[in-house]
């Protein structure tokens, strides 16, 4: 079984053009159109099981149209638990308690958050809200964390030092996913400062930036049940990804660990 722990999709109408921009903003090619029927043909030749969408709300006016997206997207029979989307929030959100507790009741497993799109680095006060609440509403939260190719010369918004910070500001939260391997480009800070923490690093868009070396390095140190496969699709290849990982011979139990399990731990399925 292969599950894939980072995934984006958008509705029909607007994805050719979500997918230009971004790709022209951040100057990386797509592997697929962004759109649901592109994510499922891609699974298909991956043969992937099940895919996470994380949507990105990059102004607090979106959420209402994004998570409508995303509940759609969860109550698709036909495709029904095959792609489970996550819903979104926004740090300047009004009420953002009440819009997560709207989350969980609508049976939302987590939320994706991006502090660079958002503008909010990772222990300001505004994500430590949201974060304590999604830790008492038992959400897992994913985040972005490292560089993004959208925004060279600013500030990273979600280094090592600051995820530290918002550990120590709510007292630890073993359902936060950092992604692109605890910190894009930032490996040695992640090695160094982040690695054994009791969070889950996902390996979406780092299978082909990081050499095989220092991959199985941080697997070792990280440890093989908080690693969860992802590709970051459609801006990664997934069959590419599911290959290079399975190349890498860590043995078949760490192998599907990191494939699925630990991603079925988290998901509670």
């Amino acid at each position: 079984m292969i599950i894939d722990f980072h995934t984006h999709i958008f509705p029909d109408k607007i994805a050719g053009a979500t997918i230009e921009a971004l790709s022209k903003n951040a100057s990386i090619p797509s592997h697929s159109d962004g759109t649901k029927a592109g994510l499922y043909s891609s699974m298909e030749n991956a043969k992937i099981d099940i895919s996470i969408n994380l949507p990105v709300v990059t102004r607090p006016k979106q959420i209402d149209s994004i998570n409508s997206f995303a509940r759609e997207i969860n109550g698709e029979k036909a495709t029904q638990g095959r792609v489970i989307s996550f819903a979104g929030i926004h740090p300047d959100t009004e009420d953002t308690e009440l819009w997560l507790e709207k989350i969980k009741a609508e049976g939302f497993l987590g939320i994706k958050i991006h502090p660079d799109y958002q503008g909010v680095f990772f222990d300001d006060e505004r994500y430590i809200k949201i974060l304590r609440k999604a830790k008492e509403l038992d959400l897992i939260t994913v985040t972005h964390a490292g560089f993004d190719g959208a925004f060279v010369g600013h500030e990273i918004k979600c280094t090592p030092r600051r995820v530290l910070s918002a550990l120590d500001k709510i007292g630890g939260y073993d359902r936060l996913v950092l992604a692109h391997l605890g910190g894009n480009e930032l490996y040695s800070d992640v090695y160094n400062d982040l690695a054994g923490k009791d969070v889950y690093f996902d390996t979406s868009y780092v299978l082909k930036e990081t050499s095989k070396k220092d991959f199985l390095k941080m697997v070792e140190r990280h440890g093989e049940e908080k690693i969860l496969f992802a590709t970051d699709s459609p801006w990664q290849d997934q069959k590419e990804m599911a290959e290079i990982l399975c190349g890498y011979e860590l043995g078949r139990a760490a192998t599907e660990k990191i494939l699925s399990e630990n991603a079925k731990k988290l998901l509670n399925i």
